[in-house]
């Protein structure tokens, strides 16, 4: 399938800055599943620094703007072409063991009713259990945008019982952690289908290592595994970790964030 991207945010400040600094972590990843036909990234007005690729394979690139400035924005555009591996994140370069996310972080962390839903999961072959962990946390919280914010964590999703994508990945992060399997959080965006099922086009899910498979996703928001309606940016311990924008900005004023994102097929 071939997807096409526009992602656009903006920071509004209502009193000028005086320097941004960002880095980016907007680029779809290069493996077997996914191909970038074009892409372009921009900051309007400002810089473009230095990029390099992480030990988990994901394109970083820096950009500044000096002020005065009152908002700034970030364009994103291109053309993908998927191919649906039933979530197997095949052909990724990376150097990073996974082992190192069995790592808990406070955004993932489980508490004991996360821990008692990870060890109630039956499964003795890791897939398996990869699977129902999915369709546990998928139970246990359901999709309500708006009933979380971004600081919320895992265990206050669950204890909540609704939330967003951001949470179901947390929640499945955690309690895959706690039965031993290394797991990270993957942002992208999402194909809007026609079955009216409620989304957002800038999406994240949760990847599971499984020995002899590698890396699998999973995506509780839609009970599903990534397949060609995805796109996907990078990966992280957490969201936080794993945002596509991270960067400071220096001034006084206060900031406001706009952000819209579509995702469409292309002509084919």
């Amino acid at each position: 399938m071939k997807l096409t991207v526009s992602h656009r945010t903006t920071y509004r400040y209502d009193a000028p800055i005086r320097v941004a600094v960002q880095s980016l972590r907007l680029t779809p990843s290069a493996f077997d599943g996914q191909a970038v036909l074009d892409w372009d990234i921009a900051v309007e007005g400002g810089q473009k620094g230095a990029g390099f690729r992480d030990g988990a394979g994901d394109w970083i690139e820096s950009w500044s703007l000096r002020g005065p400035a009152d908002h700034v924005t970030v364009a994103v555009g291109g053309t993908v072409e998927t191919t649906d591996l039933a979530g197997v994140l095949r052909g990724h370069r990376e150097a990073v063991n996974p082992c190192v996310y069995l790592r808990d972080t406070p955004a993932t962390l489980a508490d004991a009713a996360l821990g008692a839903l990870a060890r109630a999961v039956d499964g003795t072959e890791p897939l398996a259990r990869a699977h129902a962990l999915s369709a546990a946390v998928a139970d246990a919280i359901a999709y309500r945008p708006g009933a979380t914010e971004a600081h919320t964590t895992a265990a206050e999703a669950l204890a909540l019982g609704e939330g967003v994508c951001q949470d179901h990945a947390h929640a499945l992060i955690g309690a895959a952690r706690v039965v031993g399997l290394p797991a990270r959080y993957a942002s992208g965006y999402l194909f809007a289908t026609a079955d009216g099922s409620p989304h957002e086009a800038a999406h994240a899910w949760a990847e599971i290592w499984i020995e002899g498979l590698g890396w699998i996703g999973f995506d509780p928001a839609n009970r599903c595994c990534p397949d060609d309606r995805y796109v996907r940016l990078g990966s992280g311990y957490d969201a936080h970790d794993a945002a596509p924008i991270r960067g400071i900005a220096r001034g006084l004023g206060v900031e406001k964030l706009e952000v819209t994102v579509a995702v469409q097929q292309a002509q084919q």
